[in-house]
């Protein structure tokens, strides 16, 4: 039937690239600095930065078929959770790297100007550290944010679709943007082909405007 669009597919992405990104901005950003601040050189710090480096080069397809395994076959079906998880899982190493990276860059020196007047290191790392690499570090959310928008392949295996309108509880198919794209781009349907076509569009702005702020914000005066 002619007629619809696509705003559940729009919702169903956001909610899901949001949860996402709420778990794994967190886990990444104390990952990081664990790495920068307190592991260095140690032996787990070690093992975390190799494992980090398989994830980050880890088919993405792969990550689905393990959220697949973990989550949608216990539970029974698809859901906008195990979506999120599996968009989680994709973003953290990319946060990872970014902030041991930004964190590496800050001078020694702060960091001793801190010690010198008693504070203890954690205090250190939140009044010094982390304000000096704030820029980086958000850089480092924003382009594991572009990363996740417009992932299909573990969708596939997690959150799948629906063509109903979205449902707050998250179980069951949950619309989304990229797998609306793949299914409708392949329908003999001329609207449906028009739609996903939009959906695309969409996609490719979204991307290009968090790339863009990325870079505003990493070039801006702190990011200097």
């Amino acid at each position: 039937a002619e007629g619809g669009g696509i705003a559940n597919a729009i919702l169903g992405s956001l909610v899901m690239t949001a949860l996402g990104i709420v778990v794994a901005t967190p886990i990444g950003v104390l990952a990081g600095t664990y790495l920068a601040e307190y592991g260095r050189a140690s032996h787990l710090a070690n093992v975390i930065r190799f494992l980090n480096d398989i994830l980050l080069s880890a088919p993405s397809i792969l990550i689905g078929l393990f959220v697949y395994t973990l989550m949608v076959r216990p539970m029974g079906g698809y859901s906008g959770w195990a979506g999120a998880v599996a968009l989680a899982i994709i973003a953290t190493p990319v946060i990872v790297r970014t902030t041991e990276d930004m964190l590496r860059l800050v001078p020694g020196t702060l960091r001793e100007a801190g010690a010198a007047l008693g504070a203890p290191l954690s205090i250190v790392i939140r009044s010094v550290t982390w304000r000096a690499a704030q820029s980086g570090i958000v850089t480092g959310v924003l382009l594991a944010l572009a990363r996740i928008a417009g992932e299909t392949a573990p969708l596939l295996f997690t959150a799948l679709n629906n063509n109903s309108w979205f449902s707050p509880n998250l179980m069951g198919g949950v619309a989304n943007l990229p797998v609306m794209i793949y299914q409708f781009a392949l329908s003999p349907y001329e609207n449906w082909r028009q739609l996903a076509w939009a959906g695309a569009l969409l996609i490719t702005i979204t991307i290009l405007g968090l790339s863009i702020v990325a870079r505003l914000v990493l070039s801006g005066p702190k990011g200097r």
